[in-house]
This record gives structure tokens, C-alpha cells and sequence, in this order.
């Protein structure tokens, strides 16, 4: 029992790490996805190494009919303009990234509407802006008040406008919650001189994991050679750097938990296999093979090393199940810094099937080499020096 709780402690140990790390990472990717690139963005050429208006291209209700009817595994699309501009309100001026939205679409995508903490959201030409939270405190706003967009539309068109506040949202990311200013995708267009334009289309596969084959076959339809598919990781090539590196450095800290776990493994199977020296001396003595015993030893150990791990497989799934939906919150200091990265300040736990198969595994193999140990010592057991045990 003492070995087989040893055993289920540590794979509940390791399954719970990995967990936590590839949760914190899947949060990171689903925030900088759901928030602002999206999983994969139809654009011009030319507009991730000059993101400006004057290579926004035209855009027609058919692209995102072509893309829903002929192309699977895509949920919708959205589509974008996207710029920076000088917002104002009666005395401060701020600087702000406007993004005029399909207000349906981007709701699909991250639950724009859930984050409304007052007022309401505008209705598509009304002339009516959402703000951050963040923002709208900068610039002294309250639901109702006017705000002034100033900036340069397309071709160096100047682009200036009045807009009421309809409402205020709080949005998951802080550095977009004292920037983002959300028009509906009229207003914008209009805004900045660009009709039927737009910076995006956001397209969303109905799961994660057809990110690339949905983008490949989106290649293959496009005739137009002035128009290309990205991917998120090609958007956010620093974002794969960084989680990179903190694999990294979980990969080191995971190798420091297989020593402790082994140590702790060994320590029982070393007192479960020194209690039995009479017992061993006593077989051996009456004519058993060494071979023989060091097999059935083995078996024994290794059948506790197989109930150790599906039992640590059991309660490691309740735990884990458990995190994944009361994610730790964590403290006031960390918030505010996680925050500032762009991560919601919490630490779930990822349920994903391959983590109990290659934490079980080496937990499993660690456990085995650790049980050949008693059939060494059968091995080289000196049979008068175990009866005096």
C-alpha cells in the first residue's frame, strides 16, 4: 500500500503540473486568438509588413459565402478594419486602436456581449462606439457623452468623426482595455474613407486543431494572388518563442520532479524488498532458482507499479477535472502583473488525453527500473548472511 500510494501521489503530482502549464499556455493562445488575431486571417498581401489602410482590400459578402459553403470545419467569419487613431473626449486625448466589427460575428468569437457593463452595444450605421473600460476612464467618458476620432484614413485621406458613447466594456485584456474602441464595420468604413474595405477577414474553424488544413484548403480556393491566408502562429511568431521558452524551463523543472519521484519510489521499494531478505534466503535455500524468484518478485513489483499508476490516473483525472473548471485565481501582485502581459489572471488545468498517456509512461517506466531492484538483490543475495536478518 505504501508503494502503491507512493506511486499514485507522484503521477497525480506530475499529471497536475503538466496540466497546469499546458492550461496556462492554451489560455494564453485562446486569448490573443479570441481577442485580437484571431485562429487564421484572410488579408492583402502586403498588410503584415505594412499594416496600413492603403493595403486593406475590397471586400464582398460572396468571400464569406465561398468560404461557409465550400470550405468545411469553418464555424464563420468575421470581418475587420482595423486602425490607430487619436480618440478625445471633452479634455483628454488618448491614443486608441478603433476596430470597426461585424457586432454578430466578433460575438461568436469572444462573447463581446457578455462584457458590456453598461449601456448597450450599436446597431450597424447608428453612428454609436463601444469603449474599453479602461479607456473611457482615461478620457473622462460616460454612456452618452461624445467621442471625438481623429486620425488618417485611407490613401491619406483625413479621418475625423463624432461618436456617442453607446457603452462600456471590460475587457479580459488590460493593454486592449485602455485602447480598443469597437464601431460597427459602416461607421468604420466610412469613417476612414474606406467603403467596402476592410484591414481582416477572421476566419473561425469550428475547431482548433483544423487550423491548417482549413487554411491550406483556403489557399488553394484563392485565385486572386493579392490576397493570402495566415495562421495564428504565423501571425505570433514571438507568442510560440515564448511559450518555447517556458516549456523549456518546465521540461528542466519536470526532470527535477523524476528525481524526487524516484528517490521517494525507490525509498519504498528499498524497505519493501530489505524486510523480505529472510524470506528470499528461505526459498533459495530450499532449492528455488534465483531466476525464478527474482521473476515472481519482479511481477509483484510490477503489478504494483501498473495498480500504483491507474490509480493515480483516477484520482489525477478528479483533481484535474476540478481545476479545469475552478481555475486558481491568483493574487492581487501576480494579477496585476499577468495583466499587463495580456493573460486573464487565472491558472486552469487543460484536460487533454495525451498528458495522462505520457505522464503515466514515464511515471510507468521510472516505476519498472526502479523494480528491478529487488532482482538484484536476489541475484546477488548471500544466503547465510540473510538468515541472520
Amino acid at each position: 500500500m505504501i508503494t502503491v500510494s507512493s506511486i499514485m501521489f507522484a503521477v497525480v503530482f506530475a499529471l497536475f503540473v503538466e496540466s497546469i502549464e499546458r492550461g496556462a499556455h492554451d489560455l494564453m493562445i485562446d486569448n490573443m486568438t479570441r481577442f485580437h488575431t484571431g485562429y487564421m486571417q484572410v488579408q492583402d498581401y502586403r498588410y503584415k509588413n505594412e499594416p496600413s489602410l492603403d493595403n486593406a482590400f475590397f471586400y464582398q459578402n460572396n468571400i464569406s459565402e465561398w468560404i461557409g459553403d465550400d470550405v468545411q470545419r469553418i464555424a464563420f467569419s468575421i470581418p475587420r478594419i482595423e486602425t490607430f487613431m487619436l480618440a478625445a473626449g471633452e479634455e483628454q486625448t488618448r491614443g486608441a486602436i478603433v476596430m470597426g466589427t461585424d457586432l454578430a460575428s466578433e460575438n461568436r468569437l469572444n462573447d463581446l456581449e457578455d462584457r458590456l457593463v453598461n449601456g448597450r452595444f450599436f446597431e450597424p450605421g447608428d453612428g454609436s462606439a463601444v469603449l474599453g473600460g479602461g479607456l473611457a476612464d482615461r478620457l473622462d467618458l460616460a454612456v452618452g457623452d461624445t467621442l471625438v476620432l481623429l486620425g488618417q484614413g485611407r490613401f491619406g485621406m483625413t479621418a475625423a468623426g463624432k461618436f456617442e458613447v453607446a457603452g462600456l466594456i471590460r475587457h479580459p485584456l488590460r493593454e486592449m482595455n485602455n485602447q480598443i474602441v469597437y464601431l460597427s464595420l459602416p461607421d468604420a468604413q466610412w469613417l476612414l474613407s474606406a467603403e467596402d474595405h476592410i484591414t481582416a477577414l477572421l476566419v473561425t474553424p469550428d475547431h482548433v486543431r483544423h487550423t491548417g488544413p482549413v487554411a491550406e484548403k483556403l489557399r488553394s480556393g484563392f485565385d486572386n494572388d493579392e490576397l493570402r491566408v495566415l495562421t495564428w502562429p504565423e501571425m505570433m511568431p514571438e507568442l510560440l518563442e515564448a511559450l518555447a521558452f517556458d516549456r523549456a524551463s518546465t521540461r528542466v523543472m519536470m526532470i527535477i520532479l523524476y528525481v524526487v519521484i524516484g528517490f521517494g519510489i525507490f525509498g519504498t521499494i528499498l524497505t519493501m524488498t530489505l524486510e523480505r531478505i529472510r524470506e528470499f534466503g528461505i526459498l533459495l535455500s530450499v532449492g528455488m532458482h534465483r531466476l525464478r524468484l527474482a521473476l515472481v518478485v519482479f511481477i509483484e513489483t510490477f503489478f504494483i507499479s501498473v495498480l500504483g499508476v491507474l490509480a493515480g490516473f483516477v484520482l489525477g483525472f478528479f483533481v484535474i477535472l476540478y481545476f479545469h473548471y475552478n481555475p486558481i485565481r491568483l493574487g492581487d501582485d501576480v494579477e496585476a502583473i499577468v495583466q499587463e502581459w495580456g493573460i486573464e489572471p487565472i491558472m486552469p488545468a487543460a484536460l487533454a488525453p495525451d498528458i495522462f498517456l505520457w505522464q503515466g509512461m514515464i511515471i510507468f517506466l521510472l516505476a519498472t527500473v526502479i523494480c528491478l531492484y529487488p532482482g538484484i538483490k536476489i541475484f546477488t543475495l548471500n544466503i547465510l548472511d540473510s538468515a541472520r536478518n
